[in-house]
């Protein structure tokens, strides 16, 4: 080998060495533990895995194919862990849902058994012709899936990437790497001229230098993992980050129901959404013309009535306080202002009709 093969194999394992040490770092040492890091750290795994292959073949095709099978089996979770990670960051999710689990264990059931019926030593064309080009294609699907899930934050790099946010460029960053990893690795597959596995590997060390030089430099980096963190002024939200925030109150309010909380706070809903409680208070008076009690009282409301119309055992007095109020007449008044009716007068309206 020569000095210039030398140095371009030392760089690209350093950059899949680096990965595995990032990965780490997003796991265990960082000093707020974002539930959304902890894919990022599998995403980085996966990703030098699949990078550390193709260095090795790369450079030493005698290798044991067994080595190629163990990458592309790696390859097969860069695109789920991609997708789940900027899931959780946009939708502040704390815990990893049920379904998620389910479709982790089915990816990995899924390559475990195709490895081991068909292993690549003793299959190489049907991993080449149809395994190969399957993993390909769920890793695309995948990276469409993420697109659509940050395509609020990327329209507004697009637009005006100078109003973005550090979190906003930060994940936007971390998605147009991957697509221009995919991109390179799809042009090796196909045999595009100029371009060879190698490129990847060489585009992945540029891209994890480049994080972890932004890693270094900033002297603060809990903004990057904050969306809408930083403070606004008093002019109204643009569509883009309303559609944020409002995926994540969403989900607060409706998924994990904070409103039946009756002591639930303004403090306590901004960092549920890993917001500030200037911003979100400014976003609810703003944007959606209400304060935060009267934003809150309008879940327990519309709870209160379901409830209400679909079960006559249970008292007005009881169903207000299941629902998040503290007292029966904070319940009985704020029922009045929001229906125009009293608790009682629409539960006789709902047994008529």
């Amino acid at each position: 080998m020569d000095t210039g093969k030398e140095l371009l194999f030392f760089f690209s394992a350093l950059g899949a060495f680096n990965g595995i040490i990032l990965g780490v770092y997003f796991f265990f040492f960082t000093k707020k533990k974002y539930f959304a890091n902890y894919f990022l750290g599998a995403l980085l795994f996966a990703l030098s895995i699949r990078i550390a292959k193709s260095v090795f073949i790369y450079f030493d095709p005698t290798l044991p194919r067994t080595y190629l099978q163990i990458g592309l089996s790696a390859c097969f979770f860069i695109g789920p862990f991609l997708y789940y990670f900027f899931k959780a960051s946009v939708k502040n999710i704390n815990s990893i849902p049920q379904r998620w689990k389910l479709t982790l264990i089915f990816w990995l059931l899924l390559i475990v058994t195709v490895g081991i019926l068909y292993p690549y030593k003793d299959y190489p064309k049907l991993w080449n012709l149809y395994f190969v080009k399957l993993i390909y294609l769920q890793w695309f699907i995948y990276i469409v899936f993420s697109g659509f899930t940050i395509k609020a934050i990327l329209k507004i790099i697009v637009s005006r990437m100078y109003k973005a946010s550090p979190a906003e460029i930060w994940l936007s960053m971390i998605y147009l790497g991957n697509v221009l990893l995919f991109t390179f690795y799809f042009l090796a597959l196909i045999n595009a001229p100029s371009i060879s596995y190698i490129s990847g590997s060489i585009i992945f060390s540029f891209i994890l230098y480049l994080i972890i030089s932004i890693l270094l430099y900033r002297k603060k980096t809990d903004d990057l993992f904050l969306l809408n963190s930083s403070k606004h002024s008093g002019k109204k939200i643009d569509s883009a980050e309303e559609i944020i925030l409002l995926q994540k109150l969403e989900n607060a309010m409706i998924e994990k129901e904070l409103y039946k909380n009756p002591n639930l706070t303004l403090q306590d809903l901004a960092k549920e959404i890993n917001s500030t409680s200037h911003q979100l208070s400014q976003f609810l008076n703003t944007n959606l013309g209400k304060n935060f009690t009267s934003y809150v009282n309008e879940f327990r409301i519309n709870e209160a009535c379901k409830i209400i119309a679909s079960n006559d055992k249970l008292t007005l007095e009881s169903i207000g306080y299941d629902v998040g109020f503290n007292s029966k007449s904070t319940f009985f008044a704020s029922f009045k202002k929001h229906t125009g009716t009293t608790p009682l007068s629409y539960q006789q309206q709902a047994l008529l009709t």
